[in-house]
């Protein structure tokens, strides 16, 4: 079974999401520039309100991260009364064992998304065979060294590499099969949902569960600038001018949101589950729904929920409806400019195309199609029946759904 979820959602003046340069990010879509916010800010906001909001327990979520050694394993074991230095040099060979490499700093070679779980049976494995590890593991320094530079035709590069083969050849090989058996998921619920590739392990990737859209503005934008001056308090006689200045790039959108979880390979994904799979998916939708990116919150504060929802629940086929927006909503689509209401607009346009799509392609296989709507006269048609009052009537429906797929 498939999970969609579809929102618009309208914000305030914002800057979200920055590109390199600082400004918002943004795309063209059907001929026309629209506000952008991407994939992996939105993912990153829900796995923040997965805990922010305990809607995950600490134990079924993940951590990405390049400082597993010093934050994570180290600690436990110079609090088991290991010396640090040495604890380090150990930790670094166990993962050198798998040929996740560590750099002189004490950071993995790059990011590493690792459930708690799995974290835990590292440091359990760490001081279970502590003095193999002593034994085998080469002096670390403990922090400042550089890797080696070069191109992977380089010394430095074959030096990498060399270094790599050496950490798999000492490590012995059961305690090896042991590490990588505990890079299992840990059944971590963020994990399974988004995946992950360990470059150096293809076996141990995880293919992600669920597919997140970049949200675009179902309107046309245009980029403003916000010019401002800040006076130093200490020195409130000189009018001369500010003692900082500066632009910020901001612009106001309303987006359609659009995600959907493979609730099979969620399942498989969190070791056959089931249980485990409908409260992560209840969390992911809960989270999609409520979170929000922070970029320049604190100058902006575009604390503005969703105006609309819309979650499917499916056997077959997945419907994104962005297309609906092919044609930017724009101001004066109604023969009065006073009629104009961009969200509501939106939402028909969305309605529309649901209806477009169902009457060429049938509906076989939707199990249900709960709708919120913040407007009690959101003009919906094709999209009515499934009227919910509440978020929480929404989820309750989606999961009654997921578990009558589950029973058949």
């Amino acid at each position: 079974m498939f999970v969609e979820l579809h929102l618009i959602q309208n914000f305030a003046p914002s800057n979200l999401n920055r590109d390199d340069t600082g400004a918002p990010k943004d795309c063209e879509f059907g001929g026309a520039r629209r506000a952008r916010i991407s994939s992996q800010c939105l993912k990153r906001a829900v796995r923040t309100a997965f805990k922010d909001d305990h809607l995950i327990p600490d134990d079924q979520r993940a951590v990405r991260t390049k400082r597993l050694v010093d934050e994570e394993l180290v600690p436990r074991l110079v609090a088991a009364g290991r010396d640090q230095d040495v604890a380090r040099a150990a930790v670094s060979a166990l993962l050198a064992g798998v040929e996740l490499k560590v750099d002189a700093d004490g950071k993995t070679q790059y990011l590493l998304f690792l459930g708690a779980r799995e974290i835990d049976e590292l440091a359990r494995l760490c001081a279970e065979h502590w003095d193999t590890l002593a034994a085998i593991a080469p002096p670390v320094p403990s922090g400042g060294g550089e890797e080696p530079a070069g191109g992977r035709g380089s010394a430095g590069g074959r030096q990498a590499r060399q270094a790599k083969k050496a950490g798999k050849t000492a490590l012995p090989k059961e305690l090896g099969a042991a590490v990588e058996a505990a890079l299992d998921g840990g059944r971590a619920a963020d994990l399974a949902l988004f995946g992950r590739m360990l470059a150096d392990l293809p076996e141990k990737n995880v293919d992600a569960a669920s597919q997140v859209a970049h949200a675009i503005s179902t309107n046309a934008v245009s980029m403003e600038f916000d010019f401002y001056t800040a006076v130093d308090d200490l020195r409130p006689e000189d009018t001369a001018g500010a003692d900082m200045l500066g632009t910020v790039e901001f612009n106001s959108a309303c987006f359609y949101r659009y995600a959907n979880v493979d609730l099979g390979q969620l399942t498989t994904n969190l070791g056959g589950d089931a249980e485990l799979a409908r409260r992560t998916l209840r969390a992911f939708l809960q989270a999609s729904i409520t979170a929000i990116p922070t970029g320049k919150q604190n100058s902006m504060a575009a604390q503005n929920p969703p105006s609309f929802i819309l979650a499917v629940a499916r056997e077959r086929g997945l419907w994104s409806l962005a297309n609906a927006f092919v044609t930017p909503i724009a101001a004066g689509r109604g023969q009065r400019r006073e009629e104009h209401d961009l969200v509501r607009d939106s939402v028909a346009a969305l309605d529309a195309y649901w209806r477009q799509l169902a009457t060429v392609y049938g509906e076989e296989g939707i199990v249900e199609t709960p709708v919120v709507a913040l407007d009690p006269a959101a003009p919906l048609d094709a999209l009515a029946p499934g009227r919910a009052a509440t978020v929480a009537e929404l989820l309750d429906r989606i999961d009654a759904a997921v578990g009558r797929g589950v029973a058949a």
